[in-house]
């Protein structure tokens, strides 16, 4: 009951915040597209002869939205997301899907051409959990050991989109990972985060 109401009391905090220095608070949840890239992906599949396929799974959070013109042109967009990455294997002798965890901080710089939504900056994420599954000849096994992982994940964000001035939104990001997954492996062993994400969103107290 003490967390509920911290967390109400938080919420209220942010939105007083918000209203009282012009930024404006948000929602934004979606689907993502995830998958894994890099020498470790080419080279395990060359020597596995499998294919990395994507993995549909969740993403969602809160935005606020600061202006740095008074038209609303120009403004930063800094947010915090939990997003759900990973990979997907799927063939004749094997299934195999990797599930990893991850709270996402993007910082964009966002551009607002009346309503079309140009946005791209870093992000900085930070890796929770992860579950892998692997199903071979019937038989299932689980893993969530995240010894071997990197629990900071740094990448960049680009995207596009169209905000309605009463509130809702739909954008389309490409999440791209500049560091390794995986620590302390050769750099034929790197490999990194690509997600593509499909969003609606709503700001709060209109465009």
């Amino acid at each position: 009951m003490k967390k509920v109401f911290l967390s109400l009391l938080l919420t209220a905090g942010v939105a007083s915040f918000s209203q009282a220095q012009g930024v404006k608070l948000g929602i934004r949840a979606g689907v993502n597209l995830a998958n894994n890239a890099g020498n470790g992906v080419e080279n395990f599949e060359k020597a596995q002869d499998v294919e990395f396929k994507s993995l549909i799974a969740p993403h969602g959070g809160i935005t606020l939205n600061a202006p740095l013109s008074s038209d609303g042109f120009f403004s930063l967009q800094p947010e915090l997301l939990y997003s759900q990455k990973g990979y997907r294997v799927d063939e004749d002798n094997i299934k195999y899907t990797s599930r990893t965890h991850y709270v996402d901080l993007p910082v964009l710089a966002r551009i607002n051409a009346d309503g079309l939504i140009f946005e791209a900056g870093p992000q900085f994420g930070y890796l929770v959990g992860k579950k892998d599954k692997q199903e071979v000849a019937r038989v299932t096994s689980e893993y969530d050991n995240i010894d071997d992982y990197n629990r900071f994940d740094i990448g960049y964000v680009a995207g596009v989109g169209y905000q309605f001035s009463s509130g809702p939104s739909v954008t389309v990001r490409y999440n791209g990972g500049l560091s390794s997954i995986l620590k302390d492996v050769p750099d034929e062993r790197k490999t990194r985060n690509t997600v593509i994400q499909f969003s609606l969103g709503y700001v709060f107290g209109g465009n």
